[in-house]
């Protein structure tokens, strides 16, 4: 059966946030480098979807000034703080219920949101119709399928856990892999694709990705044991290895896409191909 909530819905609050700052800090950049291939610039109209703790929100909002807009949504707004987030409008809701389909964003953006859907269908086709024509769709998705251990004492517990995050999301009816079918996505919905970067990082234990998915994997204690891949051992064996700085595995890969909506349709052509 399908699960509908947000994977991580539930979880203790403060160490909640701690888990979504230490992602803006390692994610950021990246984000950053594609929001800026996408042409975003002073006067943009943005739309910022699963704002998180909002630092990508802040950053639009001091890149398009006070003659742009900025919207940021989340299904959980607790996190964003609007003395911290001067220029930017925040709405906690869903994008798929919500009146924000009138194409009139310049760009939407969306990191590690579809993951945690298996409406993700519905969620890309709520992004696309809020886009002006010619507006810019920049999406970034993880693939947890790519994840594989190099080295380390603790290898076969990183290797069962992993199976066990892949296990998850699939039994919520989930996409673990979805990254990998972005492009594939965007243009089945007539989109152009402008730019498409993968990221799959070696990291050795003690990273700041090892160290994120340590915590995440605290906070999902429970939904990896319930798929029956592992053992508290093995979780116990998977915080060693993220913590080993001898220990060395990928955690998941990372897809960015930049897409373009179509300015407008294009008129019937009236030349008429012939052979010559």
């Amino acid at each position: 059966m399908a699960d509908s909530a947000y994977t991580f819905s539930g979880a203790e609050r403060e160490r909640e946030l701690e888990r979504l700052r230490r992602i803006e800090d390692v994610a950021d950049p990246a984000s950053w480098h594609l929001l800026k291939a996408s042409g975003m610039g002073p006067g943009w109209s943005c739309l910022e979807v699963g704002a998180g703790a909002g630092s990508i929100a802040a950053w639009m909002a001091e890149r398009v000034g006070s003659e742009g807009e900025v919207v940021a949504i989340d299904l959980d707004a607790g996190f964003l703080d609007a003395t911290q987030l001067p220029g930017v409008r925040i709405i906690e809701g869903d994008i798929r219920e919500l009146n924000l389909h009138a194409a009139r964003f310049d760009v939407v953006h969306a990191r590690y949101v579809l993951v945690h859907s298996p409406d993700y269908e519905a969620l890309l086709d709520a992004m696309v119709a809020a886009l002006k024509p010619g507006g810019r769709l920049v999406v970034e998705e993880p693939d947890f399928t790519a994840a594989k251990g190099a080295s380390g004492a603790d290898i076969e517990a990183f290797e069962r856990v992993n199976r066990s995050i892949v296990a998850m999301f699939e039994a919520g009816g989930k996409d673990p892999g979805i990254g990998l079918r972005l492009p594939a996505l965007l243009t089945a919905r007539g989109l152009a694709l402008e730019l498409v970067e993968t990221e799959v990082p070696l990291c050795h234990g003690g990273h700041a990705l090892a160290e994120i998915m340590s915590l995440s994997a605290v906070q999902l204690r429970d939904k990896y044991l319930a798929t029956g891949l592992v053992s508290e051992e093995d979780l116990a064996g998977y915080a060693r290895f993220a913590a080993d700085p001898r220990a060395w595995g990928i955690y998941y890969g990372a897809v960015g896409v930049v897409a373009r909506q179509p300015a407008k349709t294009a008129p019937p052509s009236a030349y008429t191909p012939h052979a010559g």
